[in-house]
């Protein structure tokens, strides 16, 4: 019988993870799977075409806070001037009913989630090398250097996190990082260990460049 779980997927900016994530959505809608996007709250302003509950739960500082003091937040973090937290009763009642979700978080939620125990499975989203990283960083439409150079700085932390992560997922060649993804999320294929192996290999050697 299937058994509903909480996915943590994390990756540095420009890996790709945000398209990766809703392309495994796609598949699981089209295959009748029951899995969602944990819903966050937020302390920051609803961007263009952003509604609440749908994107994010929009709260003030002020109610953010109190949730927080009330440990109503199974991890929450500041970012850039503003709060993100994710609600341990929001994920409870979609496992309870069933659901699977996916978790977007970073390398600090994460290790507050870990520290607390809770039943997950963690995926890290890795780039196929720090050159096409640094392209796809560039991309982005930032032509700031020192902007560049930080984000790539702050890749570079967060893939020395990588190894504590469960799976491991190389984003290459898009259909094949998203049929992966599913199939772990989905339980279609189990974890191998030579593979697993080969991949802590690969992050040592995508390190060590």
């Amino acid at each position: 019988m299937y058994k509903s779980n909480l996915f943590l997927v994390s990756a540095p900016s420009g890996t790709g993870k945000s398209t990766l994530i809703n392309s495994v959505l796609d598949k699981a809608v089209q295959s009748n799977f029951p899995l969602e996007l944990s819903i966050s709250y937020t302390t920051r302003v609803p961007r263009v075409g952003e509604t609440d509950t749908n994107h994010y739960f929009f709260v003030s500082p002020e109610e953010f806070i109190a949730k927080k003091e009330a440990n109503f937040f199974l991890e929450c973090a500041e970012v850039h001037g503003n709060w993100y937290g994710t609600s341990a009763d929001f994920v409870k009642s979609k496992l309870d009913a069933g659901i699977s979700l996916i978790l977007e978080i970073d390398v600090q939620g994460f290790r507050l989630i870990h520290d607390l125990a809770f039943n997950y499975e963690s995926i890290f989203i890795l780039p196929p090398s720090m050159q096409a990283l640094e392209d796809r960083i560039k991309q982005r439409g930032d032509n700031d250097l020192s902007v560049i150079n930080l984000r790539l700085e702050n890749a570079k932390k967060e893939l020395m996190c990588a190894s504590e992560y469960q799976n491991l997922v190389i984003n290459d060649l898009f259909d094949e990082a998203s049929e992966v993804l599913y199939q772990i999320i989905a339980k279609e294929t189990p974890v191998n260990e030579q593979n697993r192996q080969e991949l802590q290999l690969f992050l040592a050697q995508l390190l060590s460049s």
